[in-house]
C-alpha cells in the first residue's frame, strides 16, 4: 500500500514539475500567436490607407 501511494505521489510531482517547466513555453507560443494575429489584422487597414493615398491627390504645391 505504501509503495502504491509513493508511485502516485511521484506521478503527481512529475506532473507539477512539467506544468511549471512548460508554463513559460506556452506563454511564449501564445505571445507569438497574439502578435501575429494583431499584425494580420493591421494589413487591411494599411492597404485601405495606401489606396486612399493613391486615390486622393495631395494639395501640396511645392
Amino acid at each position: 500500500m505504501s509503495n502504491r501511494l509513493l508511485r502516485r505521489f511521484e506521478r503527481l510531482l512529475i506532473g507539477v514539475v512539467l506544468c511549471l517547466a512548460l508554463n513559460s513555453c506556452v506563454g511564449a507560443v501564445v505571445g507569438v500567436a497574439v502578435d501575429t494575429t494583431v499584425e494580420v489584422a493591421k494589413v487591411p487597414f494599411k492597404l485601405v490607407g495606401a489606396a486612399a493615398d493613391l486615390a486622393i491627390p495631395d494639395d501640396d504645391d511645392d
